[in-house]
C-alpha cells in the first residue's frame, strides 16, 4: 500500500508514529527525563554502518523523494521534465538535504558539547545523555555521508557566499537560549517529518527507506530532549530577551525551507539555479510543503510561547509555514 492509496487519517498515523509526545505542560525533571532517554538509547540503538545493506545495488526505478515533496512539483518546469529527469532531480534534492543534515547535526553536536563544558556535571544523567546524543548524531552524519557516496554524487554545499559559510566557525560565540534550541529543533523536526513520510513507502530507494527509519527512531529521543530544554530556556529568560529570541527563531523558520535544497540541484536537469529557485519559491505547492514540514514544531512553539509577537509572527506568516488554525488564532488575539 503506497502513500497515495491510504486515507488522510492513515497517512497521519504513519507520519506521527513514535514521535515525541512532549508538551509544554508535561516537561519533567531534567534527570528523570535523561534517565529515561538513556534507557531508550541503550534499548533502541542502531548503526548505519551495519544496519543498512550498503553492498546492495541501487534500484534505478526507485525514487529518492516523493514527487509531491520535490521543489518544482506542480510547476510548468516540472511538467517539462521526463520521468527519468524527475527521478534524477529527486536524487539531487535528496543529496542536498543529506548534505545540509550533516552540517546541522555537526552544529548540534558542537552546541551539546559546549553546553556540557559550560554547565555540565560529568556525573549526572543529563550530561551523560548529552554526550550520548553527540555519539548518535555523529553516527547519523556518517550514515548520511555513506548514502551520498552511494548515490555517486558529490555532497552539496549551502547556497551562500563562502565567507558567510565559514562564519560557522563562530558558532561557539552564539548565545545559548530559546532561539538556539528552537533553531536546532526546527531542522531536526523538519527532517524528521519528511523522513517519516518516506520510510515505509515502497516507491523510495531501499537504502533511503532504511536510513530514514534509523534516523526517525533515534531522533524522537533528541526531539524530546530539545523540546524540554526549550521550555526551560524560555522560563529562564525575561520578556525582552525572549522577544529577541522569538525574532531570531522566526527568521530561521523563514530560511529553513529554501536552505535544505540548494538551487544548484536544478543544473542536473538543465535548469539555471536562479530560474529554478524563483519557480520553486513561487510554487503554489511551496506553502503546503512548508506547513507539512514545520507543523509539529510550530504548534509546540505556539503552545510554549515561542510563536508570539507582532513582528515575529509577521515573519512566520511570510515563511508560509504556520498552520491555518494558528494563523486564525493569532489574528484573533492581535
Amino acid at each position: 500500500m503506497t502513500t497515495q492509496d491510504t486515507t488522510p487519517t492513515q497517512r497521519h498515523a504513519v507520519s506521527t508514529a513514535g514521535m515525541s509526545t512532549t508538551r509544554g505542560k508535561n516537561v519533567g525533571d531534567r534527570q528523570k527525563t535523561a534517565q529515561r532517554l538513556l534507557r531508550s538509547a541503550a534499548d533502541r540503538a542502531y548503526d548505519g554502518e551495519v544496519d543498512i545493506n550498503w553492498d546492495a545495488p541501487l534500484d534505478p526505478d526507485k525514487k529518492w523523494m516523493l514527487d509531491h515533496r520535490q521543489t518544482l512539483y506542480g510547476t510548468y518546469l516540472w511538467d517539462r521534465l521526463t520521468e527519468e529527469q524527475r527521478r534524477t532531480l529527486g536524487m539531487h534534492e535528496a543529496v542536498s538535504a543529506l548534505s545540509f543534515g550533516i552540517i546541522v547535526e555537526s552544529g548540534l553536536s558542537a552546541f551539546l558539547l559546549r553546553q556540557f563544558l559550560e554547565h555540565g556535571d560529568p556525573g549526572d544523567d543529563h550530561s551523560r545523555y548529552a554526550l550520548a546524543e553527540v555519539g548518535e548524531e555523529t553516527r547519523h552524519s556518517t550514515m548520511f555521508s555513506r548514502l551520498i557516496n552511494k548515490s555517486g554524487l558529490p555532497a552539496y554545499q549551502p547556497f551562500v557566499p563562502k565567507a558567510l559559510f565559514k562564519a560557522v566557525r563562530l558558532i561557539g560565540l552564539v548565545p545559548m537560549g530559546p532561539a538556539t534550541m528552537g533553531g536546532l529543533l526546527l531542522v531536526e523536526e523538519t527532517l524528521d517529518r519528511l523522513q517519516r513520510e518516506n520510510m515505509d513507502d515502497p516507491r523510495i530507494q531501499p537504502h533511503m527507506r532504511q536510513l530514514n527509519k534509523i534516523h526517525v527512531l533515534e531522533e524522537a529521543r533528541h526531539i524530546t530532549y530539545a523540546r524540554e530544554e526549550l521550555v526551560r530556556q524560555i522560563a529562564k529568560h525575561g520578556k525582552v530577551v525572549n522577544a529577541a529570541h522569538r525574532l531570531v527563531f522566526s527568521v530561521l523558520v523563514f530560511g529553513i525551507q529554501p536552505a535544505i535544497v540548494t538551487p544548484r540541484v536544478y543544473r542536473s536537469v538543465g535548469i539555471h539555479p536562479l530560474h529554478g529557485l524563483a519557480v520553486a519559491l513561487l510554487n503554489p505547492n511551496y506553502r503546503e510543503n512548508a506547513k507539512f514540514a514545520g507543523e509539529m514544531l510550530l504548534r509546540y512553539g505556539y503552545e510554549v510561547g515561542l510563536v508570539r509577537g507582532a513582528v515575529s509572527t509577521r515573519i512566520l506568516r511570510l515563511a508560509r509555514a504556520l498552520p491555518d488554525d494558528i494563523v486564525a488564532e493569532l489574528s484573533r488575539t492581535a
